[in-house]
């Protein structure tokens, strides 16, 4: 027997209030019907009805099941009658936040295009560097790079994404190229000072393990593309990340440098609340992020909002 039987055949029993007339809906006897209820209990583990000769009484774990596989058997029905038609409908709200650099780069472009193909969906999309509270905020999405804290927040992957430490071809020409992290004491880096994602200092791979320099220099910002731009100009070296900077290195407009001290990849992450009831529209946007991402080339280029068309 089906879980979906037993689905079906208990939200009518709840519903119709009698094991003989949820049979008779079903065409079925009623000792079939006291089977199916008796085989959805045991694979539960749990007592949904409690029967008497004159009427069933819903238990506790029965009240919430029932309201649970309500609402199970209606969105499929609604979602087998949208596929009949020949489309699944993405509409309503879509509350997201994003990194600003990377949010204005590698997200906020891919929005427009999304909004033309499901013309009954509206996005609102928040660029902020701070860790926002997605329970208390009401967000259905967050777009977050690196390691992820241990949370009641569920975490899709997205991409890959690596560390690297550039600098400008004329910084390197006047300065030299350090060798090992400890040369950095004698360079100019760029830094986003003490907040921040490299609060932590810039992470090497030293000796099997991983360790942090916390860089110096006369220049920090708290802003990621004020640093990149600093980088490109040849005022210092920055710790940054390729879908950054991918597209200047391939240009030849900066360099990498200590390659071999390079930590692993992280994550880029689509964050949400819970996995539970994920509204449509967010699952297909975040598919076609990963999409985008996993595109041959994708990284290399310069990906800046459409003109829009008068």
């Amino acid at each position: 027997m089906d879980r979906f039987t037993q689905l079906e055949s208990f939200v009518a029993v709840a519903t119709l209030g009698t094991l003989s007339a949820a049979a008779k809906q079903h065409g079925i006897a009623p000792a079939m019907m006291g089977r199916r209820i008796d085989a959805l209990e045991e694979r539960l583990g749990v007592k949904l009805l409690i029967r008497s000769t004159r009427k069933l009484t819903l238990t506790p774990e029965g009240h919430a099941f029932v309201e649970e596989a309500q609402r199970i058997l209606k969105d499929l029905a609604e979602t087998e009658s949208q596929i009949t038609q020949g489309k699944v409908k993405i509409a309503g709200p879509l509350r997201l936040t994003a990194p600003a650099g990377f949010g204005r780069q590698h997200v906020a472009p891919h929005i427009p295009d999304f909004c033309r193909r499901h013309p009954d969906i509206r996005v609102t999309l928040d660029l902020t560097d701070r860790i926002i509270d997605m329970f208390e905020e009401q967000y259905d999405c967050a777009i977050r790079i690196g390691d992820l804290p241990d949370s009641q927040l569920v975490a899709l992957k997205l991409a890959e994404n690596r560390r690297v430490v550039v600098a400008s071809p004329a910084y390197i020409k006047r300065h030299g190229t350090p060798k090992v992290p400890a040369d950095l004491v004698k360079h100019e880096c760029l830094s986003f000072g003490p907040q921040g994602s490299q609060s932590k200092g810039w992470l090497f791979q030293e000796k099997g393990g991983t360790r942090a320099f916390k860089p110096t220099g006369r220049l920090a910002c708290s802003d990621g593309s004020v640093l990149h731009e600093w980088a490109l100009h040849g005022f210092g070296l920055s710790w940054r990340s390729l879908w950054e900077v991918q597209a200047d290195l391939n240009a030849g407009r900066l360099v990498t440098v200590l390659d071999d001290y390079a930590t692993q990849p992280n994550g880029i992450y689509a964050v949400l609340p819970n996995r539970k009831h994920l509204p449509q529209r967010t699952r297909s946007f975040i598919d076609m992020l990963k999409r985008h991402y996993a595109t041959d080339g994708y990284w290399d280029a310069v990906h800046m909002p459409p003109v829009a068309v008068q």
